[in-house]
């Protein structure tokens, strides 16, 4: 997987022999020697990952980093620290700073390639989520890059998969003054569990007695349900190889023993801000997806959900020779409601009527907001008798309730007329049958109103 990895050191023989062995390994490379310039590259999306140096003068790495994470354009952008010092202090500073990782120098190899594979595998799922998310922003939800940055990562629900009744205390008792904590000791219970449970994070140990936890990982990965659960594993110093398999396909993190309590807490907290973070985007491209295809009044599927599904639907029931029916049903004498109370009680009006028209229909039928006060039901498997009899029903549930407006301060007997047709053997598109609908509902008007009028294939 090719990248863009900008490498941020003020010491040039350090910025060459990163890219030496990036560029080896087919990477990109853009370099900055100190922090306002590296900055500016993020800002301008050049880059999909950051190796940043802590040691600098000026604007330090942590710096650096704290400004990154905290700006919404750059906070999706994955973060190493690269330092010459190891300290336990050191690496929760960066973490705390918003890092995503930690390099120590001279950097490994293995490690180097390793978690910029990882990191640069997770974003490429992210930008996707923020490219569908920024959509959002046309139906007034409003900025979510700017509501997923500011997730905290606290008040977590998490698992724990550890057999060894010490080291689970140890880290319960740690991650328990900001996140509620679930221990399993046992594997195959652990994977129940996570398939049943929402949890936001797994600390999965590799070492369980008789058990591989890398293989639970893997399982965890695979399942639709668990797959986008992030995962950390607990390792010893034995494991790096499988450190390195379990990293490359697909877990997230992983913490070595003995477990730094502020290491644990840091890397725990910045994995469920970036599980959260994705969910806060997904949320917003599936409310926009949502607003796309529904009508802000009444709720009900607007006419550009209409007609992309119709087709499709009509096409399908003459293949499979079952029926199908429409219903076309409009408001009688609505302009005068508008006309004598305002168009807040006939919006009042129209979203009730909407809520009567979908409480006597079935999931699968199409409801929709045709224009103005006009709704077209869409029945399956629906004959003319049977259409009729569904239209009669509606028309019925309509004219005997009336309807308040007005915060409830009155109340208006409302009537509607119904034009019904269903699927005929000439029709050779929907517009045929919709047509015939909409001719059964101008005999209704022409008629009295307050009726269903029934058009013959």
């Amino acid at each position: 997987m090719s990248a863009r990895v900008l490498i941020v050191d003020d010491l040039f023989p350090n910025v060459k022999l990163l890219e030496t062995k990036l560029g080896l390994e087919y990477f990109d490379t853009l370099a900055a020697m100190n922090g306002p310039d590296a900055i500016a590259i993020c800002e301008k999306g050049l880059c999909d990952l950051v190796l940043l140096d802590v040691m600098m003068p000026g604007m330090d790495g942590f710096e650096v980093c704290r400004h990154l994470k905290g700006n919404p354009v750059t906070a999706h952008i994955p973060v190493v620290m690269v330092t010459a010092l190891d300290q336990p202090s050191d690496r929760l500073k960066g973490l705390d700073a918003g890092a995503d990782d930690f390099l120590t120098k001279p950097v490994d190899d293995t490690a180097l390639f390793t978690r910029v594979r990882s990191l640069v595998r997770l974003k490429a799922v992210t930008d996707e989520l923020r490219q569908r998310a920024l959509a959002s922003r046309a139906y007034g939800i409003g900025d979510p890059l700017a509501t997923a940055a500011a997730e905290s990562g606290l008040d977590a629900n998490i698992l724990i998969v550890e057999d060894r009744p010490g080291a689970a205390e140890r880290m319960a008792t740690a991650l328990l003054q900001h996140h509620r904590i679930t221990v399993e000791t046992n594997p195959i219970a652990a994977m129940q569990l996570a398939a049943e449970t929402e949890f936001d994070l797994a600390l999965i140990s590799l070492d369980l007695d008789g058990h591989d936890g890398l293989r639970l990982c893997s399982q965890l990965r695979s399942l639709d349900r668990t797959r986008g659960m992030p995962l950390i594993m607990i390792a010893e110093a034995h494991d790096r190889a499988r450190i390195t398999r379990g990293l490359d396909f697909g877990v997230h993190d992983y913490l070595m023993r003995p477990l730094d309590r502020n290491e644990l807490l840091a890397r725990t907290r910045t994995q469920v801000r970036r599980k959260r973070y994705s969910d806060v985007l997904r949320g917003a491209m599936q409310a926009s997806l949502q607003m796309a295809v529904t009508d802000g009044l009444t709720g009900l599927h607007n006419r550009r959900y209409l007609d992309s599904h119709l087709g499709a639907l009509f096409a399908e029931e003459g293949v499979r020779g079952r029926a199908l029916a429409t219903l076309i049903l409009d408001i009688d004498r609505f302009k005068s409601i508008n006309d004598t109370f305002g168009h807040e009680a006939g919006d009042e009006v129209l979203r009730a009527f909407a809520d009567r028209v979908r409480q006597h229909t079935r999931p699968i039928d199409i409801v929709a907001r045709y224009g103005g006060e006009e709704i077209v039901v869409i029945l399956p498997d629906t004959g003319l008798t049977e259409a009729r009899a569904i239209a009669e029903r509606i028309r019925e549930r309509i004219e005997a309730t009336p309807f308040p407006v007005l915060r409830q301060t009155r109340a208006l007997t409302v009537t509607v007329s119904i034009g019904v047709a269903v699927r005929g053997a000439h029709d050779g598109s929907p517009g045929d049958m919709l047509r015939r609908a909409d001719e059964g509902l101008y005999e209704a008007k022409a008629t009295g109103r307050n009726r269903v009028v029934a058009q013959a294939a």
